[in-house]
């Protein structure tokens, strides 16, 4: 029997015993679908009256109406709007934040610390309803103010740990051409921060459009409350668990497509670029050099 170096080579008798279990696995989770799918397509009884299951078209027939996903659309651009200025304003604050974090004055260093530990600790629900009891900025701005402050904060720890992994010879190679810790950190350590942190950044700011949802709370018409409030008590509970499934998809859809973007986006990234074609000048095409000469694993063999 052959034995690799985590583990020996499973014999005839567990690939049997492992083959024998999933199968009863797949079998009990099916059984399990099964009984759900089932449970909700039988008719209920509700206050004496029997109602059809969650399946029957007569639940269903609302969709029927290009109104009904006229006014859907509402919702997803509601969120889309409220998700998209507040993943920028997130990503600009987690600049700033990582920036200050890293600074060599302990006098901008630990106030910043104090700062960015009580956002990352306070719930952002209660971000949102103090914007919106402290200031007559609407709920769509409690909404894009509360998570781009919150997910920045995030945002801004993660670009930390991506600057503390560098190699120190990034920046000494960047103060040594006569650069600032400004320029190096922006020309020479942000881009490759980013780089390495970008399945966290982008695992964040997923979790940031989901945190649309809780506009609902404050009385923003996001994609919920446009769904599961408005066009539910328009319509009727009766088509309650269908405006949920069409609102589940809906968030389904946009949070996988964002997820397969960054992932593709991730795989087209040259590992030898740093920096776009026009933010390219000569102290930073210097700087990149001096940066990609310095790291063994950037250097090529003649």
């Amino acid at each position: 029997m052959s034995a690799s170096v985590l583990f020996d080579t499973p014999g005839p008798k567990t690939r049997r015993r492992s083959l024998i279990l999933s199968i009863v696995a797949l079998v009990i989770i099916a059984a399990g679908l099964a009984w759900v799918v089932l449970t909700l397509a039988a008719p209920r009884q509700s206050s004496g009256l029997t109602l059809p299951g969650f399946f029957d078209p007569s639940r269903w027939d609302i969709f029927m109406d290009a109104d009904v996903w006229q006014f859907i659309g509402k919702g997803v651009l509601g969120t889309l709007q409220a998700a998209a200025v507040a993943a920028v304003l997130a990503v600009a604050i987690g600049i700033v934040f990582a920036t200050l974090r890293t600074s060599n004055s302990a006098w901008v260093r630990v106030p910043t610390t104090v700062v960015l530990e009580f956002f990352r600790g306070m719930p952002v629900l209660l971000l949102m309803l103090f914007i919106l009891l402290a200031s007559s900025s609407g709920t769509y701005w409690a909404v894009v103010l509360g998570l781009g402050v919150y997910n920045g904060a995030i945002i801004g720890e993660a670009l930390r740990a991506g600057l503390a992994s560098l190699p120190r010879g990034q920046k000494e190679a960047g103060l040594s051409l006569g650069m600032t810790l400004l320029q190096t950190k922006t020309y020479i350590e942000f881009p490759q921060a980013f780089r390495q942190m970008l399945p966290v950044i982008v695992a964040q700011l997923v979790v940031l459009l989901k945190d649309t949802s809780l506009g609902y709370i404050v009385g923003y018409n996001e994609l919920i409350r446009t769904t599961m409030n408005n066009l539910a008590a328009f319509y009727g509970s009766k088509y309650l668990f269908s405006l949920f499934l069409v609102t589940l998809v809906i968030y389904l859809a946009i949070n996988l497509s964002l997820s397969a973007l960054a992932r593709r986006l991730a795989r087209r990234r040259s590992p030898g670029t740093l920096l776009p074609k026009d933010q390219i000048t000569p102290t930073a095409s210097i700087a990149v050099s001096a940066t990609l000469n310095t790291n063994p694993e950037n250097r090529t063999t003649e």
